[in-house]
């Protein structure tokens, strides 16, 4: 049984990954979610755990959350400022990890106003089987619908995004990105190594469920991703972490353009990606990448429960 749809924006009911929320008896809480075995968009079977499956596991989690039990009304607006990642080893080995699992949300930071909450930063941590697969940290604002239109004014209603240009054709082969189809593929090639236009499809059936006016963040995310494993590489790597910055939206009229350049350093392989539209920087993110790993056991995870470390 998976949540209300509206409490987690989604328009699909297929498209819904979580199944319920608990207190966790004292001030944090216990988001259950199930991944499924097979589905067109994220990578399923024997595989490392897909980030876009994660990043939109815990995007769930803010409505969720927010509307449930920080009194924010249904019909108010999330903003994305920052959003980090990272995996740990365990997540990073081929296995089915379809079935239940757990996001743990500690509330680092709260603002309320007018009795309902207008910022949080929460930590999570995912949790499937008894092992961490990942911890995320974020922080999100949130907006009545009368401030929102006034941010928005002059940007169109979300309706009309049907009418808009279709995405362009992108000639990046998908299995390089760890997808199984062109229309996944959120690049479109430009003049230039590591430069790109962003590839805007708004028939997408994850990306648009329903209708928006601007490309959702976790697009965004998704063509950090693709970018940075689109960089050269002697052998096959794959994203363990991630740490992105909202700037401002990214409009659905103009064209985005993305830049990654590779940084490494203390052994480690990072990818450090810029989008910018209408002359000014939109979003970045720092990608952390590792070598695949192929099949075998579980990587250890410390006793602790340690992640990664994300290399400053």
């Amino acid at each position: 049984m998976f949540v209300a749809r509206e409490l987690v924006h989604k328009a699909r009911p297929g498209s819904v990954l979580l199944t319920g929320l608990r207190s966790d008896g004292s001030d944090g809480f216990v988001v259950s979610a199930h991944w499924p075995a097979v589905h067109g968009y994220y990578a399923t079977g024997q595989t490392a755990l897909d980030p876009l499956l994660l990043t939109e596991t815990v995007r769930q989690c803010l409505p969720l959350l927010c509307h449930s039990a920080y009194d924010v009304p249904l019909g108010h607006h999330l903003l994305w400022d920052t959003l980090r990642y990272e995996l740990t080893p365990a997540a990073l080995v081929p296995k089915d990890r379809s079935g239940g699992l757990e996001l743990r949300v500690t509330c680092l930071e709260s603002t309320r106003r007018g009795g309902r909450a207008s910022a949080l930063t929460l930590l999570i941590s995912v949790v499937q089987g008894g092992q961490l697969l990942a911890e995320c940290t974020t922080r999100l604002t949130v907006q009545a619908p009368a401030v929102y239109q006034r941010l928005r004014a002059g940007r169109g209603a979300p309706d009309a995004v049907t009418a808009l240009q279709a995405a362009p054709t992108a000639p990046i082969e998908p299995s390089a990105l760890g997808r199984a189809r062109l229309r996944d593929v959120v690049l479109s090639p430009v003049v230039g190594l590591g430069r790109w236009r962003l590839r805007v499809d708004t028939a997408h059936p994850l990306f648009f469920d329903h209708p928006l006016d601007h490309v959702p963040g976790l697009l965004l995310l998704e063509a950090s991703r693709q970018a940075a494993l689109t960089l050269p590489s002697e052998r096959p790597l794959s994203v363990t972490a991630m740490e992105s910055s909202f700037f401002r939206y990214v409009e659905l009229d103009a064209p985005c353009w993305i830049e990654a350049r590779p940084t490494d350093s203390d052994g480690h392989r990072r990818a450090v990606v810029t989008m910018w539209q209408n002359g000014g920087v939109c979003f970045s993110a720092t990608v952390l990448l590792a070598r695949k790993p192929g099949p075998g056991p579980a990587a250890p995870v410390g006793a602790g429960g340690e992640v990664i470390p994300f290399p400053r």
